[in-house]
């Protein structure tokens, strides 16, 4: 009698950091247009989203992937302490862009009710008000997807410097198609599409969040000194500690 095979339920991770670092190999030099153009219509088809916080500098990742394949979805986490004018950018890039699959995430209300009732929370625990309203909604977004797009750039804070194309978090594959553009790189794409700015920046926002933590920034300042000013605070908690690549 033959041997009954045993059923075994694969918890192995999507992507390992073996895998960002072949990713980070096999498209060095490769322009970011190119290599969403690539990735998007091809391998990674149906299982990555771009997130995005419609942002001063979101058009240019956002005309990327329109650009690639506009179908590829694009994940919002809508605070409800957003500026209304980042509500009104995003509708204007929407259909501007052609995006085609845009998904608002909001906070759960039965979270929201427990643990953040008068809605100050952001005034007194900015790391919990973050939790509740940013990183439980984009991990209910993300949650279809083995990879997603982050619009992050290595020069918007001393904290991102190192940042590669490529990571891992959890098992998922990250992208940074932006990790090593700069301001001037940006404003060249912005001028070169003829993308429309976010309203604020022109007065001095230039890193926009929600709306009770974004303040302007300074002459001399990172771009992100704007946020959470006054608390020892410099990222919502989406973006987790870089998983190290082994060593060559």
């Amino acid at each position: 009698m033959a041997e009954r095979a045993l059923d075994r339920i694969d918890v192995r991770p999507a992507y390992t950091v073996e895998d960002a670092a072949a990713y980070e190999a096999r498209f060095a030099g490769v322009p970011a247009p190119e290599m969403l153009r690539t990735l998007l219509t091809g391998e990674l088809h149906g299982g990555i989203a771009a997130v995005s916080s419609f942002g001063t500098e979101s058009a240019v990742l956002l005309h990327m992937v329109a650009s690639a394949d506009p179908a590829t979805p694009v994940v919002f986490t809508d605070t409800l302490k957003m500026f209304p004018e980042t509500l009104s950018y995003r509708d204007t890039l929407v259909e501007r862009l052609g995006l085609l699959d845009v998904r608002v995430i909001q906070p759960d209300p039965a979270l929201l009710a427990a643990r953040d009732p008068d809605g100050i929370r952001h005034s007194y625990d900015p790391d919990g008000c973050c939790d509740l309203r940013k990183v439980e909604p984009l991990a209910r977004g993300l949650a279809p997807f083995e990879a997603w797009i982050s619009g992050r750039k290595g020069f918007q804070a001393g904290t991102r410097r190192a940042l590669p194309r490529f990571e891992v978090e959890n098992g998922r594959l990250k992208l940074n198609p932006l990790a090593d553009w700069n301001k001037a790189a940006l404003d060249g794409y912005f001028t070169a599409h003829d993308l429309p700015r976010h309203p604020l920046e022109a007065q001095g926002y230039l890193s926009i969040g929600c709306a009770p933590c974004t303040s302007k920034v300074k002459p001399g300042e990172d771009p992100r000194a704007g946020r959470w000013r006054g608390f020892d605070k410099v990222e919502c908690g989406i973006h987790r500690p870089m998983e190290a690549a082994p060593p060559p």
